[in-house]
């Protein structure tokens, strides 16, 4: 029965559908790229258990998860959510502010397609003089 509690990390990550592939989910074990209650991982046959804190670092972004469960199949997305609950940090100053973009004061800056055409023809005016 405690065994049937368990699974590996690489059937665990593509059932959750955190990663696409169950080849690509062993790989990405194996990278040490996954660590299991704080400790860091090299193979994807270590066992998962409900219970576990996953943290799991993607491209751009940490993700914290907690095993709530192990998956029988790699299922639809409802599905795959009920096997961990997210305690991801959230970004403080996400939330708060939205980056704005920067003003510039008008006639400042690179010159628009409609103002180099009239400097071109008021430079060729000075020449015809």
């Amino acid at each position: 029965m405690e065994q049937a509690a368990r699974q590996r990390i690489d059937k665990w990550l593509f059932f959750a559908r955190i990663i696409k592939s169950r080849t690509l989910a062993g790989k990405f074990a194996a990278g040490g790229n996954v660590r299991i209650n704080s400790e860091k991982i090299d193979q994807a046959s270590v066992l998962v258990k409900p219970g576990d804190v996953l943290t799991i670092t993607l491209e751009r972004r940490i993700l914290v998860l907690r095993v709530l469960g192990c998956g029988q199949r790699r299922g639809p997305a409802p599905e795959a959510q009920l096997l961990y609950e997210d305690i991801s940090p959230k970004p403080v100053a996400a939330g708060e502010a939205e980056p704005v973009a920067a003003q510039r004061e008008p006639g400042s800056g690179r010159p628009t397609k409609r103002d180099r055409r009239k400097i071109d023809q008021f430079r060729n005016s000075d020449d015809d003089a």
